[in-house]
Parts: structure tokens; C-alpha cells; sequence
């Protein structure tokens, strides 16, 4: 069984419901902390493709880092929103949950579920 491994905020309640279902289900995920340890740009590459998103896809819009930096005019350019992204971790979607060549986006938690 491969491994899990979940991109995790643990001031955030999906994330955290996310992880208790992984733990739950009697896995042992790793747990990297993003905002702690953040992925650079080719680890935020990796996980696009294995979410099958584009970066737009996975960024939080509602943060105020998105406002300051405008990337709403920048949401077609993948390259300035996967640096955008590896500065600012805080955009990034939470939690990313990873097994394999795949990946889910634990909104709505349930979702990890698939990887189970």
C-alpha cells in the first residue's frame, strides 16, 4: 500500500476532519505542515497533475495575499500562479491529500475517501 500524504493546516477544520479520516481508516499518513515547510514550485507542479487541476484550481482566492499580489488578472498564467503559490503558502487549498500518482482536494473531506 502506498504511502499517504496530506498538505495540512491544522488551524483549518477541513484539514483537520480530513486527517482524522485518514486516521481513522487506520492509515499512518505523513503529515507535512505547508505553511511550516512549503512546497516549492515543482512540488506544486507534481500536485496539480496528480489532482489533475490547474493551478487556479487549488488557489484560495478569498486570501488577502491574492488581492495584494492581483492575480486575479494572472489566473491563465500557470507559471506566476505556481510561484505566487510557493511565496505565499497560505493560497494554497487545503488539505491536499496524496497516494501514489494521485491526489484529492479534502473539500469537502470526504473525498479522501478514493485514496482509502
Amino acid at each position: 500500500m502506498s504511502a499517504l500524504t496530506i498538505y495540512h493546516n491544522p488551524r483549518c477544520s477541513k484539514s483537520r476532519q480530513t486527517l482524522t479520516i485518514i486516521e481513522e481508516s487506520g492509515a499512518e499518513p505523513i503529515v507535512v505542515n505547508y505553511l511550516e515547510t512549503p512546497p516549492d514550485e515543482a512540488t506544486l507542479r507534481m500536485l496539480a497533475g496528480r489532482l489533475q487541476k490547474r493551478p487556479k484550481d487549488f488557489i484560495r482566492r478569498g486570501e488577502h495575499d491574492f488581492k495584494d499580489l492581483g492575480l486575479k488578472d494572472k489566473l491563465e498564467d500557470d507559471n506566476a500562479i505556481f510561484a505566487a503559490m510557493a511565496s505565499h503558502p497560505k493560497l494554497i487549498e487545503r488539505p491536499i491529500v496524496v497516494k501514489g500518482d494521485k491526489a484529492v482536494l479534502g473539500r469537502p473531506p470526504e473525498n479522501v475517501k478514493t485514496l482509502l
